[in-house]
């Protein structure tokens, strides 16, 4: 079976309870869509959990997208001792108040050998995928395509426009393809809390788990919905 999750935060009981329900097995895939990391309890901990599943395909998020970044950062002033420029210190303080805390701490707290692959890790996560279940198409990514045009190829756009510009639910942007995104809890699109929200063409599977809501996952075989 297909599943796609998207925002876990860094919410491991929550994924693993998700796991529990759905049952899955070493025959299923999951894509998850992006912000692994930050805002939870254990980013890193689901961050090295993600990472040895062959058959969980993950798709960046602007957590992720930064933690690469700063982890980067980070991790040449840990192997070398040296003071941090006082840029990356705004960032690092910026992205503290955003939720990094826990993700910079439990990075810290890796072996070196860890932390390489944690970074790889990071750095090779894909922009978005394209799937087909059952004759049906989806594009799956974070966000939204910012400056969305038609007869703009997905590999000419930049890193950053998967991140940063959630879709408009009232908005088709392919025939014959669904988009399914994350980045904003439906809550806060209109829909109900806690619940995937189904838009024109498009699906919302961030239930708000960062807030306090449900993490929700989506089955594409039968559109089968689960909650934790």
């Amino acid at each position: 079976m297909t599943y796609v999750i998207s925002d876990i935060h860094g919410n491991l009981e929550k994924f693993n309870e998700i796991l529990e329900k759905i049952h899955f097995t070493d025959n299923d895939v999951m894509y998850v869509l992006g912000d692994i990391v930050d805002m939870g309890d254990s980013p890193m901990e689901l961050l090295c959990d993600l990472s040895m599943r062959y058959n969980v395909i993950p798709v960046v998020g602007d957590h992720d997208l930064l933690a690469a970044r700063l982890l980067g950062e980070l991790d040449k002033v840990l192997r070398g001792g040296a003071t941090p420029d006082s840029e990356i210190m705004g960032e690092l303080t910026d992205w503290i108040r955003k939720g990094g805390a826990k993700t910079i701490e439990g990075f810290k707290n890796l072996d070196d050998d860890m932390k390489e692959g944690v970074l790889e890790y990071l750095e090779e996560l894909s922009l978005y995928e394209e799937v087909e279940v059952k004759g049906k198409k989806y594009l799956l990514l974070h966000a939204g395509i910012a400056d969305f045009d038609p007869d703009t190829p997905l590999e000419d756009y930049m890193p950053e426009d998967f991140v940063s510009e959630p879709l408009d639910p009232n908005r088709p942007y392919f025939d014959g393809v669904t988009v399914i995104a994350g980045h904003v809890p439906t809550y806060k699109m209109g829909g109900e809390k806690g619940k995937i929200l189904y838009g024109d063409g498009s699906i919302f599977i961030d239930c708000g788990a960062a807030y306090g809501a449900a993490l929700g996952c989506l089955r594409l075989e039968d559109g089968k919905e689960f909650y934790a």
